[in-house]
């Protein structure tokens, strides 16, 4: 017997087949449960799907630069609080619980190895749909994913020693309005003096309190950008915030003081360029924060940061103050503006 195929017969097969499968997931019968694991077939198709996904995007919407070998302390303190649960780190078992999801968090020590960097960049600030891996927490800080993409590729070489050396900080004195390890959390980057740990955590020392706790809350908020003080200032109480902002007013370090005359940009701004001097709003008596003496790595990897990729117009920028001027600094200016304020004491 010969069955002629006709388009009726195939439109009708097709609507047969998908009714069929919608019977089914009205059902209920498709198993959902994390417990029951993947098909190997699944599970492969799954992985591959993924990664032809990442190979392909990761080409064309990454920016030229993607690893800052510069800033393992921040980057290594995020991955404490934020990744290691799930992933574990060197000397450090991921939580029981999360490797119970479907699928369990890879141990990066080894799975880092399969990816580029241009990849890995790629993964951390977009996340992966369907596998539990979030975007990165905070938009418009490439700066931050730079600096992770060079630790988790440290990761499959790194020593239980070093990772607790990056993480760690001894001999910390204990501040009594605050919740005992909480002071220990912040001197792992910031350090014991506030002055930080790595060129691009800045100095706290001396800071402003105002300021400091500000800051503090709207990162807890989201209205600041940085996912790695997003989910430090999340976990804090009003009244921790208040009370690390003044632990660190009170440590010596920024001062006060009248900006110098060492870089024309610090007290004269370029007027044809519409660019202020930096003196105008940080300067004695006002409310902004005090940058004399703060660390020149820091300040050159804000305003860079500020000034965004070169191949977005300024329309699609932020317009917030700081971006607005950093795109009217030179970028030939940066560093030297930047060292003529950290010599500013």
């Amino acid at each position: 017997m010969t069955i002629r195929i006709t388009w009726k017969r195939v439109v009708l097969a097709l609507l047969a087949i998908f009714a069929a499968g919608m019977a089914f997931a009205w059902s209920g019968l498709f198993q959902i449960a994390a417990s029951s694991g993947h098909w190997k077939v699944t599970e492969w198709f799954l992985h591959w799907v993924m990664r032809n996904s990442v190979k392909t995007y990761s080409a064309f919407q990454t920016p030229e630069r993607v690893r800052d070998d510069s800033g393992l302390v921040s980057a290594a303190g995020h991955f404490k609080q934020a990744c290691a649960s799930c992933h574990g780190a060197p000397g450090v078992r991921p939580n029981p619980v999360m490797q119970k999801a479907m699928p369990p968090a890879p141990s990066l020590s080894v799975n880092a190895k399969q990816w580029t960097d241009r990849q890995i960049f790629w993964i951390l600030e977009h996340g992966v749909k369907y596998s539990g891996m979030p975007a990165w927490g905070a938009e418009g800080r490439p700066d931050e994913i730079r600096r992770m993409v060079a630790f988790v590729r440290r990761l499959p070489t790194m020593t239980p020693a070093q990772y607790r050396a990056l993480t760690e900080v001894r001999r910390v004195t204990p501040v009594a309005a605050l919740r005992p390890g909480l002071i220990e959390s912040c001197a792992g980057c910031h350090g014991t003096n506030g002055l930080g740990r790595g060129p691009d955590v800045p100095v706290l020392a001396g800071q402003k309190a105002a300021y400091l706790e500000g800051a503090l809350r709207r990162y807890a908020a989201g209205h600041r950008a940085s996912a790695v003080m997003q989910v430090a200032a999340a976990a804090l109480t009003p009244a921790e915030m208040r009370a690390l902002a003044g632990h660190y007013a009170a440590m010596p370090g920024l001062r006060d003081v009248a900006l110098p005359a060492t870089h024309p940009l610090l007290i004269a701004g370029r007027r044809d360029d519409q660019l202020p001097a930096c003196s105008s709003c940080h300067a004695p008596g006002k409310s902004y924060p005090l940058i004399a003496g703060q660390k020149a790595t820091y300040v050159a990897d804000r305003l860079t940061n500020w000034r965004g990729d070169e191949k977005i117009v300024d329309a699609r920028k932020p317009h917030a103050t700081m971006p607005v001027i950093a795109r009217r600094i030179p970028e030939e200016q940066i560093d030297p503006l930047a060292k003529a304020l950290a010599s500013a004491r």
